[in-house]
């Protein structure tokens, strides 16, 4: 199989890559938009005022707002990883 994939990316153009990259990118940047906005909904605030009025603690530690916390953590994290590799893909020419 991985023949098979070497292969492909081997007869690929560089800007064929970069296209593939970016649709992946782009992919991934919505679905963390969404989420983002999510729990920007569902806590009437952004991860910033999130954290700094501590809802984590003023929620008593509850698993619900704890793994919301995280995974809205990562999420803010991979949006702004996903802009970093969508800028050095569109400067990188």
């Amino acid at each position: 199989m991985n023949g098979i994939l070497q292969k492909q990316i081997d007869d690929m153009t560089e800007n064929e890559l970069k296209d593939v990259l970016q649709r992946d990118y782009l992919r991934k940047l919505t679905r963390y938009k969404m989420t983002d906005d999510y729990y920007v909904k569902k806590y009437g605030m952004d991860f910033e005022n999130f954290q700094k009025t501590n809802v984590v603690k003023n929620k008593n530690y509850t698993f619900e707002v704890e793994s919301d916390a995280q995974e809205w953590e990562l999420t803010i994290d991979g949006i702004k990883t996903v802009e970093r590799k969508l800028k050095e893909l569109k400067f990188g020419d």
